[in-house]
């Protein structure tokens, strides 16, 4: 999750209306404070019992925790793309995510630059 609060302002455009939501199965409080702690500028939610990591396949439940994966949901509330794992130390997978958003979450013409 690092990585993206890292790469927040570049990749996401500090928001570019877009929602990111970091889901774990960590108690609430525990997520709450970590996320705190480390300055998160987006969300998460508590997936305790692993229901939503169970629907979209990222949850093992002989961990008891989620996998690295990346869903990125369009407008129309579908899911645009996914990476299961997403490759965090890779320059191409970022890459491939701000390909996958400039499609669905175009930036406005005035901030190219």
């Amino acid at each position: 999750m690092e990585a993206y609060r890292d790469q927040y302002a570049t990749i996401f455009n500090n928001g570019r209306g877009i929602v990111l939501l970091g889901i774990s199965a960590d108690a609430d409080t525990t997520l709450a404070a970590w996320a705190r702690e480390s300055s998160f500028q987006f969300l998460f939610g508590s997936d305790a019992d692993g229901a939503v990591g169970t629907l979209y396949g990222a949850f093992d439940p002989a961990r008891r925790m989620d996998d690295r994966s990346l869903y990125v949901i369009d407008p129309e509330g579908k899911v645009a793309y996914s990476a299961r794992p997403f490759r965090v130390l890779s320059a191409a997978s970022y890459k491939e995510l701000d390909d996958v958003l400039d499609r669905i979450a175009p930036l406005p013409a005035d901030s190219s630059g």
